[in-house]
């Protein structure tokens, strides 16, 4: 049987530009949707697919973070003075007591794969799990529980992926299948950001993955790629030439929330299926469009 997977490495320590000022002082993933914070949907994700260790790969100006998994005595004993159950619950409960928060500062802002190589130490000789908490999946089984399914039944490593419109595909790492009719995906090939005209397909990884500790001696060996980072696809390719890989297409409505449009089409969609006030916006937005 492959070792289970109880490990996830939430790679926060980016600079979030695109939403500043919103993001001078306060991470881009505490952003909102609705009521919880973007970091908040992926560990809820993490946890549900059976992930008992959350490590976070940190930078400055990230301490908002751990404070939201952290105990928050005075805002309890407020909620508690003024019998405020129902959110003093909520408060209290926001991670299981089963689960351990583990940070990890990133010295420099070395891309997706030197964060990934941070959390080195302490995912030992493990597979594990990599969640970016910006591409927000609303599905059920949650994105993870479906890809530790396929990870369960082929020992391998295990990349999320979704198609993306083929102008889309030089934001992405693109794979290409070896088979497509198998039910279990084997991957040939990943190119980080190619251009159109290059492009093996448009099918993209989209921020999830499961991988075994192979990644580690390759990211140690990797040289900075597009960007001048350390690319996490492009150790991802070497690992190919050792271990398969598979590819997993998500069942679930994809969020790209590292952009505002993304961000907004979030916020409306979990908006609609929030249980206290899904009715009443939805009202809203047909008056508005009538409006309009």
């Amino acid at each position: 049987m492959a070792p289970k997977i109880t490990k996830a490495v939430f790679p926060v320590a980016g600079m979030g530009t695109r939403f500043l000022p919103a993001t001078k002082a306060s991470p881009k993933e505490m952003l909102p949707i609705v009521d919880k914070p973007l970091i908040q949907y992926a560990v809820d994700e993490a946890i549900s697919a059976g992930i008992t260790e959350l490590i976070f790969i940190t930078g400055r100006n990230k301490r908002s973070i751990e404070d939201h998994f952290d105990k928050a005595y005075e805002l309890e004993t407020e909620l508690e003075l003024k019998n405020k159950t129902k959110l003093l619950d909520i408060v209290q409960n926001i991670l299981p007591s089963n689960v351990n928060c583990i940070y990890i500062r990133q010295a420099e802002a070395l891309g997706l794969g030197h964060a990934v190589l941070t959390a080195s130490s302490v995912v030992g000789n493990e597979p594990f799990a990599v969640i970016l908490a910006d591409e927000l999946i609303d599905a059920n089984p949650g994105a993870l529980a479906q890809m530790i399914d396929v990870y369960n039944q082929t020992g391998s490593s295990v990349l999320g992926v979704n198609e993306v419109p083929p102008d889309e595909v030089s934001s992405y790492g693109i794979i290409k299948l070896a088979d497509k009719s198998l039910k279990y995906k084997k991957i040939e090939k990943i190119v980080e950001k190619p251009k159109k005209e290059n492009a093996p397909s448009n099918l993209a990884a989209v921020g999830r993955y499961i991988l075994t500790p192979r990644i580690f001696n390759e990211l140690r060996n990797t040289q900075r790629g597009v960007g001048g980072e350390i690319q996490l696809t492009d150790a991802i390719s070497e690992v190919l030439n050792y271990e398969a890989i598979f590819a997993h297409v998500i069942e679930g409505k994809r969020y790209d929330c590292g952009s505002k449009l993304g961000y907004l089409e979030a916020t409306i969609g979990f908006g609609l299926k929030h249980p206290e006030v899904g009715n009443e916006f939805r009202e809203y937005l047909k008056a508005l469009q009538a409006s309009l």
